[in-house]
């Protein structure tokens, strides 16, 4: 069972946990991070996930999201997430959140990096992700369209895309 650490509105972490898939007590929050592998064609990694999750089956995402547990920094959390989900090491002690998004129950960091990785380098460790591949800014919106990829706004997936063109990315 995940734990997960509370934070208030402010970001200041509380001084209580709550397992993951119990409600939030009223003003509360939790963290969550989300990683966005791009390759040097400028395609994002995107993983399938697996049919016995609870939420969204067999639906794809973006290269990988999860919350952080208790004492986990969003570093921390992104390379556990990163090594549970597709076997990958990388750094991430040294690198910022590109960007937070609130949500009504918690704060989603997403880290944004450029590294070419070999699908076949990648394992499937946790039971989590059945496939993986690289993806165009235009094949994800189809996806989202053909109700295959996870509900994000195609708003955001073009930030996403928009943010890594012009503003560059952390790079490991």
């Amino acid at each position: 069972m995940e734990v997960l650490d509370l934070y208030d509105i402010n970001r200041q972490k509380l001084n209580s946990t709550i397992e993951r898939g119990q409600q939030l007590p009223e003003n509360t929050f939790r963290l969550v991070v989300h990683l966005c592998i791009f390759n040097s064609d400028g395609k994002m990694l995107i993983q399938q996930r697996q049919s016995n999750k609870k939420q969204w089956p067999n639906m794809w995402d973006i290269t990988l999201g999860g919350c952080a547990q208790t004492n986990e920094s969003s570093q921390q959390a992104v390379e556990r997430e990163l090594f549970e989900e597709l076997g990958l090491t990388v750094d991430f002690s040294n690198q910022r959140p590109y960007f937070t998004v609130n949500f009504n129950y918690g704060f989603d960091d997403f880290f944004l990096i450029e590294k070419d990785v070999e699908l076949k380098q990648i394992k499937f460790r946790d039971n989590e992700v059945q496939s993986v591949k690289w993806a165009t800014k235009d094949e994800i919106q189809v996806m989202i369209k053909e109700k295959n990829f996870i509900n994000y706004y195609p708003s955001l997936i073009e930030a996403i895309f928009e943010m890594r063109e012009n503003f560059g990315v952390h790079k490991k």
